[in-house]
């Protein structure tokens, strides 16, 4: 019985050992992410990080859902601050700048070495990959990315003797539109000036010839004529042609402004897809933003980044899990479940995007629109140079300054800021 005992005993002490052992060594990674257009888009990517696991049992992944993409910024650079960093965490793709300068993020271009790890690096959609690109490297990997599109409520079409297949090409024709959707209980377009309003602008900036920065993120062009007639026109579309409400549209409640009948058109991220889709009582289509001088758009969402503070083994953690989430198949899972782009060819090649895009055919529209898309506003001090713009938007909308005058100040202020870098 004691020999039993003893026994016993050891094959208890043995098996603790091992589980310690085991368990030391396991990698912990802690990623932050954010989701900016609501819903439940935390499941799917707790269920994307739960499958990972299973398929890599040496690797923890502690997700946490950080809030929006400001939030997501701030959490994780206070995290390495604090000297309890994330490894990894899906932030804005227009952070890049600040990253670097902050000394806070490794490039992809430094980590990536054999050949199979170089054709993943350039597997990606090309006009996803600018704002992740300076310096001659690649300091992010697209995930949750996006372009603006118009939602537009084909029975409202249908009610105003409109045709419900041919939403507006350019802006007199979505001038024109506006104005018979228009009616008391009804606008006729709604376009958000909070949340991201230098983003709607960068599109009409791009849709009447211009870019808003040059490619090294060390000067803006807010002053060029072309810009202020953008503005200018943003402008005219309450206060001349009376198709959108005077002052600012909140980004946050527009969905629900648009799902409840309150405006027949909006300009949104892609990422609002699904949840219009499953959300909508009414049929409605998607389309292309019109065009001035050309088509036009931003790219916009959020990338991966890995951290600097990081151990060779975290890196390589990091990397598989990148690699997880960003593949053809969950890609394709992500865009479906979302209406994020999916960000490569091979996920459209995948039978469940490829069959999702035959039946469901809007979610192709921001896939096809890259072909228009520039990089989103990113420059180094971004931050501050997107507040000073924002804040020009939003004083030119609520009839505070002339579009002119208030471009040119911004112009002024963002050049101080960025006078070190040039």
């Amino acid at each position: 019985m004691f020999r039993f005992v003893k026994r016993a005993a050891l094959v208890s002490v043995l098996a603790a050992s091992f589980l310690s052992s085991a368990n030391a060594q396991k990698t912990e990674l802690t990623m932050y992410y954010p989701i900016s257009v609501g819903g439940p888009l935390t499941k799917i990517v707790d269920s994307m990080v739960e499958e990972f696991e299973k398929q890599n049992p040496d690797i923890d992944v502690n997700a946490i859902y950080a809030g929006n993409y400001n939030d997501a910024r701030i959490k994780s650079l206070a995290a390495l601050k604090a000297g309890q960093p994330a490894q990894l965490a899906v932030m804005f793709s227009i952070d890049t700048y600040d990253l670097i300068e902050q000394d806070a993020i490794i490039s992809f271009s430094d980590i990536v070495k054999s050949d199979k790890d170089k054709e993943w690096l350039n597997s990606f959609y090309p006009a996803l990959m600018e704002n992740g690109t300076t310096l001659g490297k690649v300091w992010a990997i697209p995930f949750q990315r996006s372009t603006i599109i118009m939602y537009y409520n084909k029975d409202a079409f249908k009610k105003a003797g409109l045709d419900p297949n041919k939403p507006p090409k350019d802006w007199d024709e979505m001038v024109t539109i506006g104005k018979k959707l228009t009616t008391n209980d009804q606008w006729g377009l709604m376009i958000p000036s909070t949340g991201y309003p230098y983003w709607m602008f960068g599109a009409l900036a791009k849709q009447n010839g211009e870019i808003l920065m040059n490619s090294e993120g060390t000067k803006t062009y807010f002053d060029n004529p072309n810009v202020v007639k953008a503005l200018g026109y943003w402008k005219d579309l309450s206060n001349k042609y009376n198709i959108m409400p005077k002052g600012t549209i909140e980004w946050g409640t527009l969905r629900k402004n648009f799902l409840s009948g309150k405006t027949a058109m909006m300009w949104h991220s892609t990422g609002n897809l699904t949840a219009v889709k499953n959300e909508a009582t009414f049929d409605f289509g998607v389309a292309m933003l019109p065009a001035s001088k050309m088509r036009g758009t931003p790219t916009g969402g959020g990338n991966f980044y890995i951290f600097k503070k990081t151990t060779p083994q975290e890196r390589e953690a990091s990397m598989r899990l990148i690699k997880f989430m960003t593949s053809p198949e969950n890609s394709a899972k992500w865009s479906i479940g979302t209406g994020y782009i999916g960000i490569s060819k091979a996920a459209y090649n995948t039978p469940e995007l490829k069959k999702y895009v035959e039946e469901f055919p809007p979610a192709k529209v921001a896939r096809d629109q890259l072909e228009f898309a520039t990089a989103e506003l990113s420059t180094y001090q971004t931050g501050r140079v997107r507040k000073i713009l924002d804040d020009t938007i939003q004083a030119v909308l609520t009839d505070k300054k002339e579009p002119k005058e208030a471009l040119e100040e911004a112009q002024k202020e963002a050049s101080k800021l960025l006078k070190n870098y040039n």
